[in-house]
């Protein structure tokens, strides 16, 4: 049986198995709010399962990005409204599940019964969700592990669920990713974590400022290398073997970052 676990107060978090994603629940006083719904209809519907067990109020989706992982699940929360970001919205489609399938054969059956279904209210740079007594921000701090990062605060529990602009079970993924911004958009997150927040990955264990804070180091030197291996026109396997993150993460991380810097 699928459970969340409570981490703060109303505040849950259901770390599943499959890619080790994180789905989080705010309860308020009136309305509850649900941060990422998964892979597929499959997964959502334990999800929402595990939600009611928790909570009758009604639902408010937000999404933290538009990678399947986190967005294909929508579909199973028919006649909430979902906020994402605007650029992120625009993402999710039948092109997203192709891809998808494609990256990931075995979860072809489970995608094939799934609707892609893309937020219906979007964010550009701050929006707030009233849930009765208490009050979520959504905040785009920056393109980052995406076009369209999105992050949920919730500041009575001094908490932040940041989808993958942080990383907590493996290395920051690149594949479309924006790595010379990234370091940014993740400075202003820390801007806001205190020495006792909470911040939810996107992938793994609820981790803490410290955390992040290692990780924005990660990110900074390899935007840095990216930076003076293009000025010297250093070949990109090369830039990447320097990094802190394996050969295989950097490396796509390289590319990207060389093609922006390079853009007309």
């Amino acid at each position: 049986m699928t459970v969340l676990r409570e981490i703060a107060n109303g505040v849950h978090v259901l770390r599943h198995p499959v890619l080790d994603v994180n789905a989080t629940l705010v309860v308020g006083g009136e309305a509850a709010l649900v941060v990422d719904t998964l892979s597929s209809a499959r997964q959502a519907e334990d999800l929402l399962a595990a939600v009611r067990r928790v909570t009758g109020l009604p639902l408010v989706v937000v999404n933290t990005h538009h990678h399947f992982d986190h967005v294909f699940g929508n579909v199973m929360f028919a006649g909430a409204a979902i906020w994402a970001h605007e650029e992120a919205a625009a993402l999710v489609g039948p092109a997203l599940r192709e891809r998808a399938v494609l990256a990931f054969p075995d979860l072809a059956d489970e995608l094939a019964c799934t609707t892609p279904t893309p937020a219906t209210e979007l964010v550009r740079s701050a929006a707030e969700v009233e849930l009765g007594d208490r009050t979520v921000q959504l905040r785009h701090f920056g393109r980052g592990h995406s076009i369209g990062d999105l992050v949920a605060i919730v500041p009575d529990a001094d908490l932040l669920i940041a989808g993958d602009l942080v990383e907590q079970s493996g290395p920051p993924q690149f594949d479309d990713a924006y790595p010379l911004d990234w370091p940014d958009t993740v400075a202003g997150l820390l801007a806001l974590l205190t020495a006792d927040s909470q911040v939810v990955p996107g992938h793994g264990a609820v981790t803490d400022r410290r955390f992040v804070r290692a990780q924005h180091e990660q990110l900074a030197d390899l935007a840095w290398l990216i930076r003076e291996g293009d000025a010297d026109g250093a070949p990109a396997e090369r830039v990447a073997a320097k990094s802190a993150f394996p050969q295989e993460i950097a490396l796509p991380a390289v590319r990207r970052g060389y093609l922006h810097l390079n853009q007309p």
